[in-house]
């Protein structure tokens, strides 16, 4: 019992190793736009989102960690191995498209390597089909919703402000630009962080036959269900991907704020606000998005808005195809972790 119990306290480690990873991956997501306009110095942009990042423990629901802990895989399938092959297959394909400087998303990276390691250990069976309907549909509806919005959103402000000098508007959105960074960092955090509170609170619903009421320290790892997110739990995923987000992901920032579109201030603020916005309605549905394809999405917006020839689209062409590959793969890398942990190869 006790090495069971320590096997499951390894894996929360991981989780929230992942949650690190996540952050540090996805940190580009929210300050690439605001580096590049320069508005903010690498710096302190990271520390700007990583605040908000946290602080959106205090504003969001936990819908997204509901559907996490209960909504995808069936509950009798997840086991420790599971969830630690999943999260293998995940951190893994992050690093890589980390280090290739590609922006995949670690959320899709999550959902393919938990459902690789499910099917790993008991086929497609495993899967809760009617509970992925939601997060595959915003594969493609993020982006689109985040590129309609960033689009109109230009398109609009820039028919109300037609009158004003280039300079005054400049200097406004650049302090706006703060607020829409803000904005987006505090969405990142909401969808993003609940993603490890929900493969945390599957494990422990999965084994709370190890944590008794006897010990008082064990104790606070008891969960009878997957409705109710501990506080312990809340606050160890929102710290964790604020850290990750803190230090940065600084190979992908490149990618996100100059390869894709040119961006200025006024630029910027209309990415950062349409991609808050999409994301912020996705965590309020409890749908697991991508915060990666959102803004890649709003930025493409920006830069059609003023001409299509201002989105380099061979860039967002080898982003999209990393795009696609992004779940099998890590459901792949987590099959093969599965089967390893579970000693059937």
């Amino acid at each position: 019992m006790p090495d069971d119990i320590l096997y499951v306290l390894i894996i929360i480690a991981v989780a929230l190793a992942f949650d690190f990873i996540n952050g540090f991956h996805d940190s580009a997501n929210s300050i690439a736009t605001v580096v590049s306009t320069r508005v903010l110095s690498p710096g302190v942009a990271v520390l700007w989102a990583a605040f908000f990042n946290f602080m959106a423990a205090f504003v969001v629901g936990t819908a997204v960690a509901k559907t996490i802990g209960k909504g995808l895989i069936d509950p009798v399938v997840v086991d420790p191995s599971v969830v630690l092959g999943g999260l293998l297959g995940a951190i893994l394909w992050d690093l890589i498209t980390w280090y290739l400087g590609l922006p995949t998303s670690s959320s899709h990276a999550l959902l393919g390597g938990y459902a690789g390691a499910a099917i790993a250990k008991a086929g497609f069976g495993a899967l809760i089909l009617s509970g992925w309907v939601l997060p595959v549909a915003f594969i493609v509806v993020s982006p689109v919703l985040g590129m309609a919005l960033a689009l109109g959103l230009t398109v609009g402000l820039s028919w109300l402000l037609r009158n004003m000098r280039p300079g005054p508007l400049d200097k406004a959105f650049r302090r706006l630009q703060l607020v829409s960074a803000g904005l987006y960092s505090l969405s990142h955090g909401a969808n993003d962080a609940q993603k490890t509170m929900g493969i945390i609170v599957g494990l422990l619903v999965s084994t709370q036959h190890l944590f008794v009421r006897q010990d008082g320290y064990l104790r606070l790892l008891y969960l009878p269900t997957a409705d109710h997110i501990p506080l312990w739990v809340e606050m160890s995923a929102y710290t964790a991907i604020a850290c990750g987000t803190a230090l940065g992901g600084w190979r992908i920032v490149k990618t996100m704020g100059t390869r894709i579109t040119k961006l200025r201030p006024f630029g910027g603020f209309c990415a950062e606000t349409a991609g808050g916005i999409t994301v912020l309605i996705a965590s309020r549905l409890g749908v697991p998005v991508s915060t990666t394809h959102t803004i890649t999405g709003a930025i493409v917006g920006v830069g059609a808005a003023q001409r299509l020839s201002a989105v380099r689209w061979g860039v967002a062409k080898r982003i999209v195809w990393a795009w696609i590959l992004t779940m099998p793969m890590s459901a792949a890398i987590a099959a093969m972790a599965y089967l390893v942990l579970s000693r059937r190869i």
